[in-house]
């Protein structure tokens, strides 16, 4: 199996980037910054049309953790309803109960819609929140989960690199390991795919830009100095230099 380098998008600009700089699939979200919203169905369709690489979209209504209520949860099943109908890869989610557990029947609800339509189901780094990464891996295998985003319960790669390795061992068989880190230098790379064995690889590799209107009588600025005029998009470069520590 080759190794494959998925890249979190923000939108069309930085999916034509990514496949340009040689990712092999895309994870499309909006507000990248709050670490991945839902992206609009403008955005799925332009998207689709411009780029032909694997696309997986993000079901993830607000910031914060993935504890969800009732409204919320809505918004989730209409989402994944209305994204079924375009010509995506899979879509990628995570429902936490309030105990930091998978919570099984809201992700089945959602898996069940998602597999119905002929798409993978993909869990993201909600996984890095629960409190047993060995019962929750198992549960998602049983609900027919395909991939799971994680850094191994840790901020980092690096820091998880012994239950990365571990969860690759026993279970890399059952259920793909995609290894969501944000930082990984080259050297970090290396080690991770000599240490874990693991052979999907996600990041963003972002950069900013400037938007001279961020800042005037009032300030719509997210990022900390010097930063406070920018936003943040994807950077070829950097998407290039992380194929090449991936793929070698």
């Amino acid at each position: 199996m080759k190794r494959v380098v998925e890249i979190c998008c923000g939108g069309l600009e930085d999916a034509i980037i990514a496949e340009k700089a040689g990712a092999d699939q895309i994870e499309l979200n909006n507000a990248t910054y709050l670490d991945g919203l839902t992206p609009s169905l403008g955005t799925i369709k332009m998207v689709l049309e411009h780029c032909s690489i694997p696309v997986i979209a993000m079901v993830r209504p607000r910031p914060g953790g993935f504890h969800y209520n009732e409204y919320e949860f809505k918004t989730m099943l209409a989402d994944v309803e209305s994204m079924v109908d375009y010509d995506l890869d899979g879509i990628v989610f995570g429902c936490l109960d309030e105990n930091g557990d998978i919570d099984r029947d809201k992700n089945k609800r959602l898996i069940d819609i998602i597999h119905a339509n002929g798409k993978d189901a993909v869990f993201h780094k909600a996984f890095d929140c629960v409190r047993d990464p060995y019962k929750s891996i198992e549960m998602l295998i049983d609900l027919g989960v395909k991939r799971i985003l994680t850094c191994g319960l840790k901020p980092t790669a690096i820091e998880g690199i012994d239950l990365l390795a571990e969860l690759q061992d026993k279970y890399g068989k059952e259920i793909e390991i995609l290894i969501g880190d944000g930082v990984m230098s080259t050297e970090d790379v290396k080690v991770v795919i000599e240490k874990t064995g693991v052979r999907q690889y996600h990041d963003i590799c972002t950069t900013w830009r400037r938007d001279p209107t961020t800042i005037g009588n009032v300030s719509f600025s997210y990022a900390q100095p010097p930063n406070e005029e920018r936003y943040n998009i994807v950077d070829y470069d950097k998407i290039v230099e992380f194929v090449k520590a991936v793929k070698g």
